[in-house]
């Protein structure tokens, strides 16, 4: 019996126990959050657990966006691999669910149990797969120790732990210890991530280093008609400078905003394009437009009615055209790394054959950085003035521009193979005795 988790799952199952109820009330009162809720309380549908597929079967939990896009290719290489298995994805969020049923086709798509026992339990009891498959940073307790004592093989694929969460693991590290050795296997990311998990108490004999697979398919998956269809939306003229910012966080628009007024007095006809990371800032973004006396509109107007866009900003109030995006951007730049909030992916920009710039906080994307820097492709920026004087240095000389947006192409495909590395892992434990 494992002390600390036992205590960890009478905690949650007490807290479960006397918030559920009101909580229930409340979805049938307002009608809020009742969508899978059955599922996230374990009672998967039967056409799930009923699989007629003979294969080994594999359940893979993808909590959101990020993670289904790197589910994508490490399922391709699994059905390769285990062309008879039967492979199920569980997220935890409405958009990874609707992302995922685009992506799999008829993959059955699950919201995922919540970390209680009983919940997880019931859902595994159902499903029964050989493996159970995490992704990323996804450790669910009460989900991982019930599976290994069901007997079913458990892994930690795509794994990394980023210098920011390192710090709150070591404080309960005698707890992850005991949970981390449920884990058959640790698929991950970098060297570095395989020593932190290790100080968080894994097996050093369980772990293997396979590379980053969340950039495995971007490459083929720059299409020269997207660039013409965001032209299109966006009323953009051929040679017009555009800078776009991705997925930017509190505290960095106004930098940005200062960047562009400066790009703007060398040349005039520069577009903004503001892409938040979450499109619920959006009214605190207009009024820092507003108050720059800056006019703007809003994605989500843009094509309505016939309305083009005439203004030198838009912010982008919709999801999952980010990527799409960096392909008509001149100045690309990837968000939460003007403030210390881990960076985001970019190797996005990247694959679009154009130069990537970004702050000093890229602590969750060091792979794609190490990527970026050793082929001279990436530009670190620490402040609005020495990221204005890079853009417009760069707008000036076009060549140089286009010859890092080609090395940071060739950075974005050096990463392929890691969705087969990891997927290799997962087929050993389907392979293996219970």
């Amino acid at each position: 019996m494992k002390p600390l988790y036992t205590a960890y799952s009478a905690l949650t199952s007490g807290l479960f126990l006397t918030g559920f109820p009101p909580f229930w009330l409340y979805t049938r009162l307002s009608g809020r959050h009742r969508r899978g809720l059955k599922e996230r309380l374990g009672f998967v549908p039967y056409r799930v657990s009923e699989d007629p597929s003979d294969g080994p079967s594999i359940w893979i939990h993808a909590v959101s966006l990020g993670e289904v896009r790197v589910a994508a290719p490490i399922i391709a290489s699994l059905k390769q691999l285990i062309p008879r298995g039967s492979i199920i994805l569980s997220t935890t969020t409405d958009h990874g669910k609707v992302l995922a049923n685009d992506t799999f086709g008829n993959l059955p798509v699950l919201y995922a149990p919540i970390d209680v026992a009983f919940s997880v339990k019931k859902a595994l009891a159902r499903v029964r797969p050989r493996v159970m498959v995490f992704l990323e940073t996804e450790i669910w307790p009460a989900w991982l120790v019930e599976a290994h004592r069901m007997g079913i093989k458990t892994a930690l694929i795509n794994g990394r732990i980023s210098k920011r969460s390192i710090g709150r693991y070591l404080k309960f590290r005698p707890f992850f210890k005991e949970v981390l050795k449920s884990f058959d296997a640790f698929s991950m990311i970098l060297d570095q991530d395989a020593r932190r998990i290790i100080e968080m108490g894994a097996d050093p004999g369980k772990i293997e280093i396979n590379g980053n697979a969340k950039y495995e398919l971007l490459a083929n998956q720059t299409d020269p008609a997207t660039v013409e269809k965001m032209r299109q939306v966006l009323n953009l003229h051929p040679s017009q400078n555009v800078f776009v910012a991705g997925s930017t966080r509190d505290g960095e628009e106004t930098h940005i905003l200062d960047v562009f007024e400066k790009i703007r007095e060398s040349f005039p006809d520069t577009v903004l394009i503001i892409a938040p990371r979450h499109i619920d800032r959006t009214p605190a973004i207009e009024s820092l437009l507003r108050a720059r006396g800056l006019t703007y509109q809003l994605r989500t107007d843009l094509g309505r009615n016939g309305t083009t866009r005439g203004a030198p900003v838009v912010v982008m109030n919709s999801f999952g055209e980010l990527f799409s995006l960096y392909s008509v951007g001149t100045i690309n730049f990837c968000g939460a790394s003007l403030v210390p909030l881990g960076g985001q992916n970019p190797l996005e920009a990247a694959a679009w054959g154009k130069p990537v710039f970004y702050g000093p906080f890229m602590d969750d994307f060091v792979d794609a950085t190490v990527l970026l820097e050793g082929l001279n492709a990436g530009i670190q920026v620490s402040d609005s003035e020495s990221f204005a004087k890079k853009a417009i240095w760069f707008l000036e000389h076009p060549e140089a521009l286009k010859d890092f947006g080609n090395r940071a192409r060739q950075a974005a495909i050096k990463n392929r193979g890691a969705a087969l590395k990891h997927a290799k892992v997962v087929a050993r434990l389907s392979e293996s005795p219970a």
